[in-house]
């Protein structure tokens, strides 16, 4: 299913004036920083979120958060989160600033 077009219009205004690139990649619209990619808009309006792994165990716990899995395997440190949990800008603006935090802090890509 292609990605949802207004969740990235919502990711968007979230980044606010933050640099970004945006790139399609694995059947939705990825945000990268610094070459990272951050947070992706997905279909069915759920976010693909990148999180340190030392957070994703907790994270987990809310029922509409789930790992992103990639031909079976379970991606250290993805999460899908859910359209449900997404639902407020708030919400939506958490999630996209957990996943952009995580891509700063690692070293740029040329």
């Amino acid at each position: 299913m292609p990605y949802d077009e207004d969740l990235a219009h919502r990711v968007r205004a979230a980044l606010g004036r933050q640099v970004v690139t945006e790139r399609k990649m694995f059947g939705g619209l990825a945000f990268l920083v610094d070459g990272h990619m951050a947070v992706a808009a997905a279909g069915k309006g759920g976010l693909m979120v990148r999180v340190d792994p030392a957070d994703a165990e907790s994270l987990l716990q809310d029922p509409d958060v789930e790992p992103v899995e990639m031909r079976g395997r379970a991606m250290n440190g993805w999460l899908y989160a859910h359209a449900a949990l997404l639902g407020d800008d708030d919400s939506l603006r958490r999630w996209v600033q957990r996943g952009v935090a995580f891509a700063r802090s690692l070293p740029p890509k040329r």
